[in-house]
């Protein structure tokens, strides 16, 4: 595994920051309200629709802004109680049977509670998810991400961790209390390591300043990593990093 882009001493005294963003969603759900009028104009409600009903049409998205703002509107659907299920009829299993173009990457933990089709109230054929306990990147996973990015032609990839992260707060637990890690997990223990270090002096939810911080860190690691680095110079990939709180549903994004 490529090496943590992390300097030797390198810690907080506070909880990592989160940079202003609820000022940024409001913007992207500004700039997408033309996109929502035309997608549910003479829509019926989804809950009036029968089983197997394709969703209302939708406007293609190219750029990495623009999917972002679809997920983002996606997920504000999945927080209100107001899913739309989109993509899941029979009608779309038979369009992406052949062939795939999902339209963002998403590398998260395996946690259950956080489906990122659920989350962001997507179906078939819309998401290229790749999934770890502790969204942990090995050579695999990178493969993965670079499949993506290339073959698939998505730009935008979102490192998503989530609140209550038990992958991280069982490695805080061996870092901080010290015990011996299982062979099994060494690898992920690696990975989380420099988050819990970063974070050690953190005042107030300590696990949760752990786990943005290992968004932060993963987001860097992978901007750095020269598979994704040039895609990300040439401005075929934005890569940014999110945080599910699993209280409300809302995804946050916290590395834009």
């Amino acid at each position: 595994m490529a090496a943590w882009p992390r300097s030797a001493g390198d810690e907080w005294s506070s909880p990592v920051t989160t940079p202003s963003w609820i000022g940024w969603r409001l913007a992207v759900r500004a700039a997408s309200v033309v996109t929502l009028a035309a997608v549910v104009a003479g829509a019926t409600h989804a809950a009036e629709k029968p089983a197997g009903v394709p969703a209302a049409a939708e406007t293609a998205v190219h750029t990495a802004d623009e999917v972002l703002a679809r997920l983002i509107e996606g997920n504000d659907r999945f927080m209100d109680g107001e899913t739309t299920h989109m993509n899941q009829p029979a009608l779309r299993r038979t369009e992406v049977a052949k062939t795939q173009m999902p339209f963002a990457t998403i590398l998260c933990c395996d946690d259950s509670r956080v489906p990122p089709e659920v989350v962001f109230d997507r179906g078939l054929g819309d998401l290229f998810v790749v999934r770890t306990a502790g969204h942990v990147v090995d050579d695999a996973v990178l493969g993965s991400l670079e499949f993506g990015a290339r073959e698939l032609h998505i730009p935008l990839l979102v490192v998503m961790g989530h609140e209550r992260c038990s992958t991280v707060k069982t490695v805080r637990e061996l870092v901080t209390r010290g015990g011996q890690t299982p062979a099994e997990m060494a690898r992920v223990v690696k990975s989380v390591r420099p988050a819990i270090v970063k974070t050690r002096h953190a005042k107030g939810d300590a696990l949760d300043a752990a786990v943005r911080a290992h968004v932060e860190l993963t987001v860097e690691r992978l901007r750095k990593t020269p598979s994704l680095a040039g895609l990300v110079a040439q401005g075929r990939l934005k890569i940014v990093g999110a945080r599910y709180d699993l209280d409300t549903g809302g995804v946050e994004v916290i590395v834009p």
